[in-house]
């Protein structure tokens, strides 16, 4: 995932779809006859009676309306904030209680409802005299203070935020250590007077730092109350202001892009003359293995000469880096990204200098582009449009398409934007599927997606899908008559409760299984996703981050120990062994030929290096994994010409790591330096500048 800046909502502020599965079988299941009506979005909850002051702000995913804050002021100082929306069947309802000193800071704070996955929330926090305490679904803690302190909620609102900036302001130097950890900072930045519909208010931007790798933007209004929160993904705004959020995200980007322009200053080399690294174990992609002793040289953006250490010629005057103990890689492939303009230097610092953005509209290369001019630090990015249909659990996109002339005209527009590919979701209409393929197909775009509600993997995949995103609809494929709509949050915990049933090595998997062998369909399993739904509890850090956790900001790691989704009484056998099928779903693939991509739909950079490794738990050699996240990415992406492997002539794309991956795949986290497009990047620059210790 991306932008932590609460934990409740890290999956919906970062953008991160994480939104799989449709059901899947042979039988084709029939939607109901009544008319599907377009998405609903939770109506404003009205404040009490009793309360002085009504605010309702409308929350909008990707310029949607799909829920709505109230905020609630009482004559006594009290808060109350009724919070709720939807999310493709999924989102938050809570209610916030909360008091404050003269000063900003909570004297208490009360939520109760149901978070993001529809799991009880009961959160508390109390502070009496210098004695604070708190209890939510994660944490139980108590502690003495010795100073002024601002405890962040762990399931709050986007009020929180703005409580939190107006607390800063207030304070010397505009700081705050954070309860339980941390500390946060205010950069007060552009004022603005905003109108419409003949009202005009004054607001400021202000940034907030210390909830996440970057900092944090709110809108206040004059006496310190929350004006808005805008984002590509997310948005919070007074109702009836709707139209001022764009110009206010234009003033937030411009802000980003200067300082990212800053900081690619401090992070990046471009090397005055050519660059040799000797000594490396370089990873072969084709071969998949390593090969000891070689010498690897760069000019400008391409490898101009890779041998044998003392067979190839290394350039008067070159820059020489000794490479011995270490493995030089191609650089890695995230083949299933959401990205943001603040995700770059997390996917450079891990050595991914690509990703396939896989719910793209056509205007997003137009806000990644610095990344391509090199004006921010970012990777390259390969597209696909996304295609929905409309409907009460419709995706947060603008190309949502009811007809087959809408589906051809969507499709057309992805074409002429450049973009590789076309990713269909869960709302489409079955019957459109092979219109969009055959459209596609004719203008030479790979189609891949979800399967869409009352569709199975099987019939998808006939139809002429190329690829399948995420591991879970392979299970759903078996269960189309148990789970006949999987559009709400039946798409995981069926696979939940049900995957450790399945028999992959019966006669219904192996005939799929030939299926996809045949079709030379793509999986992008996405396991990373699942080990986090499936095997998380709240309070404990995620097995796939422990070895990063508490080098990370301290409310970005707090954000980990959400847990992962609401496990039902006597489930939770069932729900880690729902994992371990996964785990040996994709050894079946592999055992098969069956192409694999390896994609996370998680926070950049960590999240790969966590799929790679389960993948070798699942029983792929080391090598063979590298290999996927290199060439093999690379064909499917299309860019195989320049990328995927070291080889004279191809764009240099490189990373180098203390130990040997092929050997031990954790030592892919061990990463040293990174080149992308012939720049030199050192990953422990990038995590300063990302406020990520050693």
């Amino acid at each position: 995932m991306k932008s932590n800046r609460m934990p409740l909502l890290a999956l919906v502020l970062s953008g991160s779809s994480v939104v799989m599965a449709q059901p899947a079988s042979t039988p084709t299941v029939q939607p109901a006859a009544t008319p599907t009506p377009a998405v609903v979005a939770p109506p404003p909850r009205p404040c009490p009676a009793e309360a002085a002051d009504t605010r309702v702000y409308a929350l909008l995913l990707r310029g949607n309306r799909a829920g709505s804050q109230t905020s609630c002021r009482f004559a006594d100082g009290r808060r109350e904030i009724l919070f709720a929306f939807n999310d493709r069947g999924r989102g938050p309802a809570l209610t916030t209680l909360a008091r404050f000193d003269p000063s900003g800071l909570p004297l208490s704070i009360e939520t109760n409802g149901h978070d993001y996955f529809k799991g009880e929330v009961h959160e508390r926090y109390m502070r009496s005299g210098e004695e604070a305490s708190w209890e939510n679904k994660a944490e139980e803690g108590r502690q003495t203070l010795s100073g002024d302190a601002y405890y962040v909620s762990f399931s709050g609102a986007p009020e929180d935020l703005a409580w939190l900036a107006r607390a800063l302001t207030k304070k010397p130097g505009r700081r705050l250590a954070l309860l339980p950890a941390g500390e946060a900072s205010d950069e007060p930045l552009t004022a603005r007077r905003v109108e419409t519909s003949g009202k005009s208010r004054s607001i400021r931007l202000h940034a907030v730092g210390g909830l996440d790798f970057q900092p944090s933007y709110v809108w206040l209004e004059e006496t310190g109350d929350l004006f808005a929160i805008v984002g590509d993904w997310f948005t919070v705004v007074p109702e009836g202001w709707e139209s001022v959020a764009p110009d206010l995200l234009r003033v937030q980007q411009e802000r980003e892009a200067r300082r990212s322009g800053e900081a690619v200053r401090r992070v990046r080399r471009i090397p005055v003359k050519p660059l040799a690294f000797t000594g490396a174990r370089l990873f072969d992609a084709n071969q998949a293995a390593a090969l000891p002793g070689r010498t690897v040289v760069v000019s400008g953006n391409r490898i101009t000469a890779v041998g044998a250490d003392g067979e190839v010629k290394i350039p008067a005057g070159a820059e020489t880096i000794d490479a011995n103990g270490k493995t030089l890689l191609p650089g890695l492939w995230d083949m299933h990204a959401h990205p943001s303009p603040q995700d770059g230097m997390l996917h450079l610092a891990a050595g991914v200098t690509a990703i396939r953005d896989m719910a793209a509209e056509t205007d997003t290369p137009a806000k990644l582009k610095a990344w391509e001019t090199g004006e921010a630090a970012g990777p390259r990015v390969v597209y696909a449009g996304i295609v929905d249909g409309p409907g009460p659990f419709q995706g947060p996109t603008k190309t949502l398409v009811a007809t087959e002339a809408e589906a051809v005209d969507a499709v057309r527009r992805i074409a002429d934007a450049k973009f590789r590919q076309v990713k269909i979701y869960s709302s489409v209409k079955p019957e459109l599927v092979p219109v969009l393929v055959r459209e596609a197909h004719a203008r030479g775009l790979r189609v891949s997606g979800h399967i869409p509600a009352f569709m199975t993997a099987e019939q998808a995949v006939r139809d002429g899908y190329d690829e399948i995103q995420h591991m879970n609809f392979l299970f759903l494929n078996f269960w189309a008559d148990e789970v006949p709509d999987t559009r709400g949050p039946a798409r995981f915990t069926a696979v939940g409760e049900k995957a450790f049933q399945l028999d992959l090595f019966g006669g219904k998997v192996e005939a799929f299984l030939r299926l996809l062998k045949e079709h030379r369909t793509v999986v992008d399993a996405t396991l990373g996703v699942f080990e986090g739904m499936f095997t998380s509890r709240p309070g404990s850090v995620p097995e796939g981050f422990a070895p990063v956790a508490d080098a990370l900001p301290a409310q970005v790691r707090r954000g980990l120990l959400n847990g992962g989704l609401p496990v039902p009484e006597g489930m939770n056998q069932r729900y880690l062994d729902a994992f371990t099928a996964m785990e040996q779903m994709l050894a079946r693939l592999e055992e098969n030929g069956i192409p694999i991509v390896a994609g996370t739909d998680g926070m950049p950079g960590f999240a790969l290096q966590r799929e790679l490794e389960i993948y070798v738990e699942a029983g792929l050699p080391a090598g063979r994994v590298l290999q996927i996240a290199t060439r093999d990415a690379a064909r499917v992406a299309g860019r195989s010409e320049d990328l995927g492997v070291v080889e004279t002539g191809k764009l240099a794309d490189l990373l180098l790591v203390d130990g040997d991956p092929t050997q031990r795949i954790r030592d892919i986290r061990n990463v040293r330096l990174v080149v992308k497009d012939g720049a030199v990047y050192d990953p422990q620059a990038l995590r300063r500048e990302l406020g990520i210790r050693p």
